[in-house]
């Protein structure tokens, strides 16, 4: 599954939703120098912003720190997240993603926590292409004549 690596310094995965992605760090805290050093135990960092100045919706907050709160992982982790693409909503759900898929490689015993609250699903949906001769949207027909 996930190759055993010297000198592990964080566990890292990726999330998508719709247009985003989402590639979240969860960096393991030791006394070495690394690139997160001036950074504390459960500080959250996405775009290189504190999350609650990322995203301004509590309702949004809440959906990100979701994964963390039902494994109790809260404070265990320095989190980096680098996201583009995409809205806000897109950009939640790709969050939430990646940070579950994460916390798996850390300990494979919250896979099944975090897959009973549907954490671990990518949602598939995305915006359907524009057709040919079809004025500009996708699903929209021509207008038939009336006579």
């Amino acid at each position: 599954m996930v190759k055993k690596k010297q000198d592990l310094h964080y566990y890292e995965s990726i999330g998508r939703r719709k247009e985003s992605v989402a590639r979240v760090r969860l960096h393991l805290v030791t006394g070495k120098k690394s690139s997160v050093q001036s950074l504390n135990k459960g500080d959250f960092l996405i775009n290189d912003k504190p999350l609650s100045q990322y995203f301004s919706l509590k309702r949004d907050i809440n959906r990100v720190l979701k994964p963390l709160i039902l494994t109790n992982n809260n404070d265990r982790f320095i989190i980096t997240i680098q996201t583009k693409g995409g809205g806000v909503n897109g950009q939640v759900d790709a969050i939430s993603l990646g940070l579950s898929r994460a916390l798996c490689m850390v300990d494979e015993s919250y896979k099944s926590v975090l897959r009973s609250e549907e954490l671990l699903t990518r949602d598939a949906r995305v915006r359907e292409r524009r057709m040919v001769g079809t004025g500009g949207k996708s699903r929209r027909q021509k207008q038939s004549p009336k006579r």
